[in-house]
């Protein structure tokens, strides 16, 4: 999203060149192929645990935390090397993504007319918004200390990053159909769209 909106704000006269089933195949296969290989290692680590607490998860989905303190051997150098491969990962979508923003802010700021600027604005902070709720809320969940540790807490923070984005997203990019916006002021007619 972010290369996308990068090239359509930044190259408007190239993106049909720039963004085409070629690169887009090439972007959903980078993304489909990090992510699996991250989801390799995850499945390799959990499954060479030896589970002594039982396989009763506090959680709604198997995460990977979660297992770990089921586990009854030292689970530390594990949690490292996989804490650093997807570290790494995040790391890399996330400078991508700064630098995108940058130059698509950069871009924006230098335009002539604020009508542009709010449209650009307008196409662009959604998508930052959802990025910074699934990003803040994944690094939370994961690199908070056990000490603030607690079922409920975990429960909410592992359903604002594996629930909220998803759900959000697709209704926050439906906001700008006309339509879709008619019909949503007709059942809610004191919001303001």
């Amino acid at each position: 999203m972010a290369y996308d909106r990068y090239v359509a704000i930044c190259e408007p006269l190239h993106y049909g060149s720039l963004v085409g089933s070629r690169a887009c195949a090439q972007m959903a296969a980078a993304a489909w192929g990090s992510g699996f290989l991250d989801a390799v290692l995850h499945t390799a680590n959990t499954f060479s645990l030896p589970l002594c607490q039982g396989n009763a998860v506090d959680q709604f989905f198997c995460e990977i935390p979660q297992i770990l303190k089921l586990s009854c051997s030292n689970t530390y150098f594990r949690e490292v090397r996989a804490l650093v491969f997807s570290g790494f990962l995040a790391f890399g979508c996330f400078v991508f993504i700064v630098l995108s923003y940058v130059q698509i802010f950069r871009a924006v700021l230098r335009m002539p007319s604020s009508q542009g600027q709010h449209k650009a604005f307008s196409t662009c902070l959604p998508h930052l918004a959802v990025v910074s709720l699934f990003v803040s809320t994944a690094i939370f969940a994961y690199l908070k200390p056990p000490s603030v540790s607690s079922l409920s807490l975990d429960l909410v923070v592992s359903f604002l990053y594996s629930v909220v984005p998803p759900v959000v997203n697709p209704l926050i990019y439906s906001m700008r159909n006309q339509e879709l916006k008619n019909v949503v002021r007709k059942l809610f007619p004191y919001m303001l769209l």
